[in-house]
């Protein structure tokens, strides 16, 4: 990118702060680096420099610089970082000088990655991990962050593309020098053979429930059940904090209330709903019907009921309201008389998949029913080591591929070699979109490379 605008940015934690780091990238980065230095050091050594404003002379700081000379460096252009005392006054005075130099103008948001990408030191879904990384909270996402900054699905679609070009160059070549005396005829069914396979494992890929997607966003659970049951009051415990009001009158919350929790390394998003009941109040039945549609749509329903011998098992309520799991939480057990006993658990297992007897406001059996709820994320995520597809837009990609794939191979049937080779050039391209590598050149250098074409 020999005439782009050369950019620069702090790349650093806010200030102030002990150090921060000044990022320049692009053609005049070394000229930049010179005239705030006077010189540009060793390549990949840092060096003491003092900064000095070009303008005036004036020395803005003594740093550390270091120079990384394209190609080989995080963006694939000249890049220079300087390394100065994070003040704010500092870092004024070392962005107003860059900002001085012809050329050089302040970085979009991303816009170093995205200059790594368009050089070819990133694909796109090593781009999205990277973003992912650092947007990570607990420690299982970050480690499948990184596995995708390091290239888990990349590679993967990269092999699977390399392959798909070898079967779409045996169709071309059978199509477009059939009358060569080298060219053998029964190069479709070889084709033909490695997109079956390749869709067996593109399939097997995909066959994973969600569960890297779910892992970026974390596990939903919701918290639901009759009003005044101790729903909010059991999602303070959880977080730690007053995250929801607690009264003692019914129908005070009307939202849903989310809030995200660390549970041994996993992400679980909370949920607190509306007491779920028949009311004539056009606003509570608006928090019913959301509480009942976050409900549907999480991953495990807590049903919170207060802890009474009186009355029947609430079976029918919480078994309608999610197909997801769904555990009886029998709360306020410290208000429950002594000589009565909570429901057994075994009344639940036609509904309810746990049954757990604690007090929210004392604590009496949370703990036992946190350490539940870890082993149930614990075991939740447990596949998630293998799972490449961490995006809806990575499956969104693979599926369109797996369907090129189907069709290809039921045109095989057909004898039809011109669709054939139209469906296995989609598919090469929906995986060439999902690393951001799309490329038709390559497709002919597979075909002069196998065959002795242009003698």
């Amino acid at each position: 990118m020999p005439d782009a605008a050369t950019i620069f940015a702090l790349s650093s934690g806010r200030p102030p702060v002990a150090i921060a780091v000044v990022r320049v990238s692009g053609p005049q980065a070394g000229t930049a680096l010179k005239a705030l230095t006077g010189r540009i050091p060793e390549q990949r050594k840092a060096a003491l420099a003092r900064v000095r404003n070009p303008a005036s002379g004036e020395v803005i700081d003594e740093a550390l610089v270091l120079w990384f000379p394209a190609p080989h460096s995080e963006t694939g252009e000249d890049v220079a970082e300087l390394q100065v005392h994070g003040g704010q006054a500092v870092i004024a005075g070392v962005l107003d000088a860059l900002s001085k130099i012809e050329n050089c103008r302040m970085a979009e948001p991303g816009e170093f990655t995205r200059r790594a990408f368009e050089n070819g030191k990133l694909d796109l879904t090593e781009v999205e991990g990277l973003a992912d990384l650092i947007a990570a909270e607990t420690e299982a996402q970050r480690r499948q962050a990184f596995r995708q900054l390091k290239g888990l699905i990349g590679d993967r679609a990269d092999a699977w593309r390399r392959r798909l070009i070898e079967a779409l160059a045996l169709v071309e070549a059978r199509i477009d020098f059939s009358d060569e005396a080298d060219v053998p005829e029964n190069l479709v069914e070889p084709a033909l053979h490695a997109a079956r396979q390749l869709y067996d494992e593109i399939a097997a890929c995909l066959a994973d429930s969600g569960r890297g997607e779910r892992l970026r966003e974390g596990l939903v659970v919701a918290i639901a059940g009759p009003p005044n049951a101790g729903k909010s009051t059991l999602l303070n415990r959880l977080a730690q904090r007053e995250a929801a009001i607690v009264s003692p009158y019914p129908g005070t919350t009307r939202d849903v209330i989310e809030v995200h929790l660390d549970l041994a390394g996993y992400p679980v998003t909370l949920l607190d709903t509306a007491g779920i009941r028949e009311s004539n109040d056009p606003v509570e039945q608006e928090g019913v019907r959301r509480a009942r549609e976050r409900a549907a749509m999480a991953d495990l329903v807590l049903w919170v009921t207060e802890a009474s011998a009186a009355g029947e098992v609430p079976q029918n309520s919480a078994a309608r309201l999610s197909a997801a799991e769904v555990w009886w939480l029998q709360n306020k057990v410290d208000l429950v008389p002594a000589n009565s006993k909570p429901k057994s658990e075994s009344r639940t297992k036609d509904w309810a998949n746990h049954s757990f007897t604690m007090s929210a406001t004392t604590g009496f059996g949370v703990d036992q029913f946190i350490a539940a709820l870890t082993a149930y994320a614990q075991g939740y995520f447990s596949a998630t080591e293998s799972v490449m597809v961490t995006r809806a837009r990575h499956r969104r990609a693979l599926e369109k591929t797996l369907a090129a794939l189907k069709r290809a191979c039921r045109e095989g049937s057909n004898g039809r070699e011109e669709l054939i080779a139209e469906e296995l050039r989609a598919a090469a391209t929906t995986l060439g979109r999902l690393t951001g590598r799309v490329d038709v050149e390559d497709i002919l250098d597979a075909i002069f490379r196998d065959f002795c074409i242009g003698k």
